[in-house]
């Protein structure tokens, strides 16, 4: 029953930072409009929260894991994770000074991706109240 646990809040720790991490970098989108040549970036969440969840099963198996000591330590998931799989948005309609920004795109994805993470909150609150109500009427 722990194990359930564990994993489930495991998932939810990851896409609940996958989440974060998209919003920033729709934010940097929606920020950077005006810029001219600044290409849209995006990251593909179904595959990264798959390879996250993969990664994290490899991870607790495996004998040699980095121990950080410090929070201002570079968490090498991160990194990997999401730097390495951003993608550029192809545009529907290229603007004159080379700006791949559309700012309706942008903002529907920014709505989008926030209900959605904050509807894994109220999920995962839920779950462990009735956890701890389960736990509590033992």
């Amino acid at each position: 029953m722990l194990d359930k646990l564990e994993r489930y809040l495991n998932f939810q720790k990851i896409a609940m930072n996958t989440f974060r991490v998209r919003q920033e970098i729709l934010a940097a989108n929606i920020a950077n409009a005006d810029t001219p040549k600044y290409q849209s970036r995006d990251i593909n969440f179904e595959k990264i929260l798959r390879e996250a969840s993969n990664s994290e099963e490899k991870e607790k198996n495996s004998i040699i894991n980095l121990n950080l000591t410090s929070k201002n330590h570079l968490n090498r998931k991160n990194i990997q994770y999401f730097f390495k799989n951003l993608l550029y948005r192809t545009p529907d309609q290229p603007s004159a000074d080379q700006n791949t920004v559309d700012m309706n795109r942008e903002r529907i994805n920014f709505l989008e991706n926030s209900i959605k993470y904050y509807a894994s909150i109220t999920i995962t609150n839920g779950y462990i109240k009735n956890m701890m109500s389960v736990l509590y009427k033992g």
